[in-house]
């Protein structure tokens, strides 16, 4: 058994999630968790929202309210779509708690008794409309390297490279569109240059399974010469300081968001009755760790953050001799657009998550974002290829393949598991298939090549179906009743199989078999929210409860005699007027 970290980018609360970002980094997590639970690993899954972003408060100042306020309406519509999506979260929490503010002034400190934190004046973007300075994501303007005319004060969406926001070509101010002065200010910087001998170590080998385009964006970012970054900024909404005199300042959003993956760890073991749980997956050496995101923040989880940890090291909550352990793979997705088009959700064009969900259910829409995940492209979701994949494949291939089988075996042998007998050689030569599945399926699994695994399930789904269609046991039932039960057995096998292969994409349908098989208990845990409140208010967390899971990474042992609940279709088949309806309700595509 194996302890494997699964930790999932924070989504910043001040905007609904879209399919992009589902697809992006939140399902493909939850895909990898429940295959390793299947596996019998030793799974903690973790994120939370990104409650201190300036995104937050642009749109607080935009709706004349509170970052607060706009920080839990998001976090609260966060927690509903991925309950309904079947997100595994063992815990989905918030930067906004005292035990994240307390780690992050913990590292803080840590880092600055490492020496790995200096302090310098700097010169900021400062508006002299509004009396402040600004957040480098108050200022937009060209960008000094690719020249994409909207790019953000700290990052670019186009080139994604970080960027100095003073540098930038016709800056302006995201507010009120002035052009901001330079003005100097003091803060504290992250020293990446002394950190970066440790991070050249880190990226120089044993990244053969990483994927191509984050090593080769870390290691270059790193040859071009790492320079220090300031991890305070002139803000009154954050984590306060733990240094005295530097009260008007808050940590910066990019240095303390990624620590909520530890702190969310240390919240889990705590909500546990097991504080010291934790270290089973951030000290002990033969522990595992997975950072799921999207490309563009590929320099914060590849570079920055393990800088972090580097320099926290053994200083951090009393492991004098302990090292923090370094991301294993950080597997970044390309982006999904939307029908030809960039997706823009201020645009409303964008299909929305909860949206999606709510109307065809969480395993067409998590069928669609698997087959479709942009693992090392960029990838379209399409209504037309929705409409097709949902109706050829998920219903066709893989329900009709079910709920035929299962079907004719209730009607047929008194709702139980027909008695085959001896197997003929083509019975045990499609079960040898199916058998075999389960190391080349989850050796892909484990690759976090989820699209080519659900490819192999499906194609082994094909394979029963013209195995099927061959021995027509609608026909053998009348001629042959013994070759009839023979050909059912073998099916009813391979689908018991293929829904354990297909469960971690699909697994809302392949609860609904296990069941239907007369399967003991469930075949994952189940999701639970509950309201937690410290000295800064009250949220809702999403927790998972392992409580009753007994699926297993393993071939059907399907016995004869074994009852059948009634079965009942697992997918409905979509009308082709659907692509119209749903390409109406798009808003304005981008230029």
């Amino acid at each position: 058994m194996k302890n494997i970290l699964v930790a999932v980018a924070w989504p910043y609360a001040n905007a609904d999630i879209h399919v992009g970002n589902v697809t992006g980094s939140y399902l493909p997590a939850d895909v990898f968790a429940r295959y390793h639970r299947l596996k019998g690993n030793r799974v903690l899954m973790v994120s939370g929202t990104d409650s201190h972003g300036t995104p937050i408060t642009v749109r607080a100042d935009a709706e004349n309210t509170t970052p607060e306020e706009i920080y839990k309406r998001y976090h609260s519509r966060f927690i509903d779509l991925f309950q309904k999506t079947g997100l595994t979260y063992d815990l989905f929490t918030s930067t906004h708690t005292e035990n994240h503010f307390q780690v992050a002034q913990d590292l803080f400190r840590a880092l600055q008794a490492n020496g790995f934190l200096y302090r310098e004046k700097q010169s900021v973007m400062y508006s002299e409309k509004e009396k402040r300075f600004l957040p480098d994501r108050y200022v937009e303007g060209e960008c000094y390297i690719c020249h994409f005319p909207n790019a953000r004060g700290d990052q670019c969406d186009q080139c994604g490279n970080l960027l100095d926001a003073t540098q930038l070509i016709h800056p302006r101010s995201r507010t009120d569109g002035s052009t901001p002065i330079v003005r100097e200010t003091e803060h504290f910087f992250l020293d990446l240059a002394k950190l970066s001998p440790a991070l050249i170590q880190f990226l120089s080998s044993g990244k053969e399974h990483w994927r191509p385009n984050v090593v080769r964006f870390a290691r270059n970012m790193i040859e071009e010469g790492l320079h220090g970054r300031p991890i305070t900024r002139d803000l009154d909404w954050g984590i306060p300081l733990p240094e005295s005199g530097w009260e008007e300042k808050r940590l910066y959003v990019w240095f303390e968001a990624v620590i909520g993956y530890l702190s969310a760890s240390l919240e889990w073991a705590k909500s546990h009755g097991m504080p010291e749980a934790w270290k089973d997956w951030w000290y002990d050496p033969q522990a595992l760790t997975y950072y799921f995101i999207g490309k563009d923040n590929i320099p914060f989880h590849a570079v920055i953050w393990p800088a972090q940890l580097i320099g926290a090291s053994r200083l951090y909550v009393g492991e004098k001799d302990g090292t923090l352990n370094l991301p294993t793979d950080v597997p970044s997705n390309e982006f999904m657009n939307l029908e030809g088009k960039k997706i823009s959700g201020s645009r409303n064009w964008a299909v929305w998550g909860l949206d999606a969900v709510e109307r065809y259910g969480p395993d067409p829409v998590r069928y669609y974002l698997t087959v479709n995940m942009p693992e090392s492209r960029d990838t379209d979701w399409d209504w037309g290829d929705f409409l097709r994949r949902n109706n050829d494949e998920l219903v066709a291939t893989w329900g009709n393949l079910a709920n035929r089988v299962l079907t004719f075996s209730y009607r047929n042998w008194d709702g139980r598991v027909p008695d085959p007998g001896e197997l003929r050689t083509e019975d045990n030569e499609l079960l040898a298939k199916a058998d075999q599945a389960f190391g080349a399926v989850g050796g892909l699994y484990e690759a976090v090549q989820l699209r080519a695994a659900l490819g192999e399930a499906m194609a082994l789904a094909g394979e029963a179906n013209r195995y099927l269609d061959q021995q027509a046991p609608w026909f053998q039932i009348k001629a042959d009743p013994a070759a009839a039960a023979k050909t059912i057995f073998t099916g009813l096998r391979v689908i018991d199989s293929l829904k354990t292969l297909l469960a971690p994409v699909i697994p809302f349908s392949a609860e609904v078999l296990h069941t239907g098989f007369g399967h003991h208990g469930r075949m994952f845990g189940t999701q639970q929210i509950e309201e937690r409140s410290d000295s800064l208010g009250s949220r809702p967390v999403l927790t998972y409860d392992s409580a009753g899971a007994a699926g297993k990474w393993e071939p059907s042992r399907l016995a004869a005699g074994q009852p059948l609940a009634e079965p009942k279709p697992l997918f409905r088949k979509l009308l082709p007027e659907i692509v119209d309806q749903e390409r109406a309700r798009l808003g304005t595509p981008p230029a």
